[in-house]
């Protein structure tokens, strides 16, 4: 069994701190330091039919990893999230410039948000899961498109699909059809249940 007294988010995510804490966990932060692009074209070079749950499963599963190497008495929680559309699979833009090209090219259809969730102890992962969320966008103007970078501005390339659903972001949608906790990037009920399992927080 791990410490009980340590359980590690290997991910800066706000959003994701924001929910552990709300849950009422007690967790440390140590952002795992990976290459996530590096991964990501990894899978899919060597993965004939690579899906984006296979994606997140793996990056989320090598954070968790990662940190467990250093930290080895501590439960490590990763995560990771994905969005795909038509096969495409969508990394975070790296400029506004890039934010708009991915919301043109997601406005008025329906893409995935994949999350996944892993936990590891010592370099091992032993448990993970992936959860989705179907998103519909809105066929929102270009004139949208710009002010809406203009209000959020650089902070949401932290986002993948370049939103906040807790934010601005909502007006985006037409339909979301998910888990709220799936789409702001972690597939909180399944871990809360491991973590019931692991004893590491109260049955």
């Amino acid at each position: 069994m791990p410490d009980a007294s340590r359980l590690i988010l290997a991910s800066g995510s706000a959003a994701r701190r924001a929910l552990l804490e709300a849950a009422g966990l007690e967790f440390e932060i140590i952002p795992a330091d990976i290459d996530e692009a590096a991964v990501r074209d990894a899978i899919l070079e060597k993965t004939s039919g690579a899906e984006a749950s296979d994606v997140a499963s793996v990056l989320a599963s090598e954070k968790a990893r990662v940190v467990s190497v250093a930290h080895p008495d501590a439960l490590v929680i990763g995560a990771d999230q994905v969005l795909a559309l038509g096969g495409k699979i969508f990394a975070k833009a790296g400029s506004l410039a890039e934010a708009r090209e991915h919301l043109v090219m997601l406005r008025g259809r329906t893409h995935d948000l994949v999350s996944a969730v892993a936990l590891a102890q010592g370099g091992n992962v032993h448990w993970q899961t992936t959860a989705t969320a179907g998103m519909t966008m809105r066929d929102y103007s270009d004139e949208f498109i710009g002010a809406y970078l203009e209000r959020v501005g650089e902070r949401i390339l932290g986002s993948v699909g370049c939103y906040e659903l807790e934010g601005l972001g909502v007006q985006l949608f037409e339909r979301i059809d998910g888990d709220y906790f799936t789409i702001l990037g972690i597939p909180l009920l399944p871990l809360l249940a491991r973590l019931r399992d692991e004893e590491m927080i109260t049955a």
